[in-house]
């Protein structure tokens, strides 16, 4: 669905003077996001938030807002993209249509991968991504709203498994049979989420929740890492959020999509580059307890995603877009395989 061009270049004159030139950015598949050069402003990256996922937008808002305060307040942090005022004087603007339109300073001569292209870039990812979190960790983290309830939440995502199954078809049911099984046989993760929240050993920690290569600015002439982007889902977390869905998704030899079940396995050279940069980047923030279960982050993530595709599977396909019948159910079996794969590979670490 693309956005209607008029609507587009009314939202960039409300950020900056005399739009030159509005250029698609991207391929997030939540929001409409462009890169706008003006003829006397900076250039900027403006967006439409989805409101369907994003229900309260200008929650997401003020959470920018404090954690740039705090960044900015602090020694030696990275600088993340500055939201820019509108000309009705707040950080976001909303059209006739009620979009929801923000905008944030545009890093010239950067750029965002839309995959781990070796073993150094998702190092370079992980290590940023850690390096963000750890320079807001004297931040209060219940400070921030939680964008997406239970995003997270092992416990729920468990409990909505549960009911799905409770109120799916017949036919389902049986199709899905082996990965049901499977997935409640794994319940000792819910258990050891069930611990992390409920024991101090554990930080809430200010987390960004949506790690992948195209939410990091790379300068596109040294190929260093900048700052993260999209921080729409930074919010409370747990130290297993981020890097372990690095770890599901960079570290996994096939993506998600893939019916390719024998070469589905462990990429050990992205696996720990992933967390040799994410333990850099935290340097000595991680507890004790954080440091020896880091090798169940990777699990607890892909266990949690597994879960999810069934859900929808067993809810006639309602959360996620799906392209040919039972594709959910397929997805659910690809992170089973892989999790399988990852208790493998972690056994001995």
């Amino acid at each position: 669905m693309f956005m209607n061009e008029l609507l587009v270049q009314k939202a960039a004159t409300q950020f900056g003077n005399e739009p030159t030139a509005i250029k698609a950015l991207g391929s997030g598949l939540i929001h409409h996001t462009y890169c706008v050069h003006y003829k006397n402003s900076p250039a900027m990256v403006l967006q439409a938030i989805n409101k369907n996922t994003f229900k309260q937008p200008e929650n997401i808002i003020q959470n920018y807002c404090i954690v740039q305060n705090y960044l900015s307040n602090s020694e030696n942090s990275n600088a993340i993209a500055g939201l820019v005022t509108s000309k009705n004087g707040s950080y976001f603007w909303e059209d006739e249509a009620e979009n929801f339109w923000r905008a944030t300073l545009y890093f010239e001569n950067s750029y965002a991968p839309e995959n781990a292209n070796s073993p150094a870039q998702a190092q370079a990812a992980a290590n940023c991504f850690a390096t963000f979190t750890k320079q807001l960790s004297g931040l209060d983290a219940n400070k921030l709203y939680e964008i997406i309830p239970g995003f997270h939440n092992l416990a729920h995502r468990y409990q909505q498994f549960e009911n799905a199954i409770k109120g799916a078809a017949i036919f389902r049911l049986m199709r899905a049979t082996h990965v049901i099984s499977e997935l409640r046989n794994r319940h000792y993760l819910v258990d050891f989420y069930n611990r992390v929240t409920s024991d101090t050993a554990f930080k809430k920690r200010v987390m960004h929740h949506d790690c992948k290569p195209g939410n990091i600015l790379f300068d596109a002439s040294t190929h260093q890492a900048i700052c993260p982007v999209d921080l729409d889902t930074v919010m409370p977390g747990y130290f297993f959020s981020d890097i372990g869905d690095m770890i599901r998704t960079m570290a996994c030899t096939h993506n998600e999509n893939s019916n390719e079940w024998e070469y589905i396995n462990v990429n050990g050279d992205y696996y720990n580059a992933i967390m040799n940069g994410y333990l850099q980047g935290m340097k000595d923030s991680f507890t004790t307890a954080e440091i020896k279960h880091i090798h169940k982050a990777g699990l607890l993530m892909t266990y949690m995603q597994c879960l999810r595709f069934t859900t929808d599977f067993l809810n006639n396909d309602i959360y996620y877009k799906t392209t040919y019948p039972e594709q959910n159910l397929n997805r659910s079996l690809n992170q089973l395989i892989y999790l399988e794969q990852l208790e493998a590979f972690t056994a001995g670490l």
